[in-house]
């Protein structure tokens, strides 16, 4: 087994280890059928049994996992393990002609565990394939977005953000209370952990209300920037910011209506 792309600084000598377990394991028992012998394939178990493990002798196998292609399978690999497991479809192809020596799996995995010493063997060759696929599952993870945020403290009667404002941050409210203003007028609350300031970064205009601590009020700011890169990279911030904002709207038009009723009286 070879990934894909730069190898770690481990990766050669696991690597190379790794090769010489299968053979190892092997010894002693004899393949349950002739020698294999294939051209190039497009999907190696399409052509093969899916019972069976299959030690590589000569040729490369690319593997896909999902369509993207992830490591290969080069000589004195055992091919097979992860058939049979509920894990993603694993497909195997190839552009040469490759030879297959097969074994009877559940002959194999007896022949494993008569031995201690295969036992360890064995062990250690799936351990080390674990630690080869994690290594690659990292590099093709994209880097974790992390926020550049800050903390501001803010007294009762404190503006938090004013109307009409440029927009550069988004605010989260810590601990504390605040209220919402358009025109001096109110029209909402912010309570702990509710986004806000984010409406006019998406209209790309001045900021359409004031906000002002009503209690002790600690605030984290994510600037503009970073936020939008979340709001992609995790739909939970954007399934909660669009609860608040239905909940902010649902205030607006109730006190718009409390305030008609006033007028026509």
């Amino acid at each position: 087994m070879y990934l894909l792309g730069d190898q770690p600084p481990y990766a050669e000598k696991l690597i190379s280890t790794l090769q010489r377990i299968p053979e190892q394991l092997l010894d002693g028992l004899e393949p349950c059928d002739k020698l294999l012998q294939l051209d190039s394939v497009d999907d190696l178990y399409a052509t093969i049994s899916s019972t069976r493990l299959y030690l590589l002798k000569t040729g490369l196998l690319h593997a896909l996992i999902e369509g993207k292609p992830l490591f290969y399978m080069q000589e004195g690999d055992l091919i097979g393990l992860r058939q049979g497991l509920n894990t993603a479809p694993c497909v195997y192809t190839s552009d040469e002609p490759l030879e297959l020596i097969p074994y009877d799996r559940e002959a194999l995995f007896k022949h494993i565990h008569a031995n201690s010493q295969r036992q360890e063997q064995f062990t250690q060759y799936i351990l080390g394939q674990a630690a080869l696929m994690s290594d690659a599952l990292a590099h093709n993870k994209p880097a974790e977005i992390r926020p550049v945020t800050g903390f501001q403290h803010f007294a009762p009667g404190v503006e938090l953000i004013r109307q009409g404002d440029e927009a550069d941050h988004v605010f989260i409210i810590t601990e504390g209370h605040a209220e919402a203003f358009v025109e001096g007028i109110k029209v909402g609350d912010v309570q702990k952990d509710e986004i806000f300031g984010a409406m006019a970064l998406f209209t790309r205009e001045k900021r359409s209300a004031t906000v002002i601590a009503s209690t002790p009020t600690t605030v984290m700011m994510i600037p503009k920037d970073q936020f939008l890169a979340l709001m992609q990279s995790n739909p939970r911030i954007a399934h909660s910011l669009i609860e608040s904002m239905a909940r902010r709207i649902d205030l607006m038009n109730k006190e718009l209506t409390h305030y008609k009723q006033l007028a026509q009286k």
